[in-house]
């Protein structure tokens, strides 16, 4: 093992096995991972080389999933009087595994989306998914309509899912309407707000017409 061979930090070499080339930084950064690119025009077996991560800065699932995809190999170094190596990936050629859940879901919401309301860029609590869209779809009927029992609402709205999402009441839009039935809700004064904030969805919502059926439901947790 020598160090500084013709630009890069450590070289290493056993007789009749390809050279191990590791390059050294005190951060994982995106210079690193340039270099340990260039070096596998030398070579595949790549190792970028930082201390352990912590919490501040680059997450190490997140550089183990980009190394991966690189090919190149990680280690952590502790730096101290019996310092530790940890490889915690050897370089490889990556393997993509197939994410057909993910898939889905990204699917199911492209297809559910009614419009494009979110430009991109958007942070998460102004992002107008389709879980939202069912919401004001649901609020604007009580808007109008007043307190309706859920199984109701759903026929109404084309929301399948209208009873889990008045259950849930993610945005505090919606509450059970006392002194009547079970299942039978109302809008709180947010919600209230709420269809003046979306008034402008809500006519485009209106326009697009209640489906033919119910809308399939979908995960509160995936997709508000």
């Amino acid at each position: 093992v020598k160090g500084e061979i013709n630009g890069c930090d450590l070289v290493a070499v056993r007789t009749g096995e390809e050279p191990v080339i590791v390059e050294l930084k005190m951060r994982f950064s995106l210079n690193l991972v340039l270099q340990g690119i260039a070096r596998q025009r030398v070579c595949e077996n790549v190792y970028l080389a930082v201390p352990p991560f912590s919490r501040r800065g680059v997450k190490q699932r997140d550089a183990l999933a980009l190394c991966r995809r690189l090919g190149l190999g990680l280690l952590t170094v502790e730096i101290g009087p019996a310092p530790l190596v940890d490889a915690l990936l050897d370089p490889g050629p990556y393997r993509p595994r197939k994410r057909q859940q993910a898939l889905g879901r990204l699917l199911r919401e492209f297809q559910r989306r009614v419009g494009d309301p979110t430009p991109g860029g958007s942070t998460r609590r102004t992002l107008m998914t389709a879980y939202r869209q069912d919401a004001l779809r649901c609020a604007a009927h009580l808007g109008t309509q007043g307190p309706v029992k859920a199984s109701v609402l759903a026929r109404a709205t084309g929301v399948a899912n209208a009873g889990r999402l008045l259950r849930a009441d993610h945005y505090g839009w919606f509450e059970r309407a006392p002194g009547t039935p079970p299942g039978v809700y109302r809008l709180t004064p947010r919600g209230r707000s709420a269809l003046d904030e979306h008034s402008e969805t809500i006519a485009g919502l209106a326009r697009h017409g209640v489906p033919n059926k119910p809308r399939p439901a979908v995960s509160s947790h995936t997709a508000r």
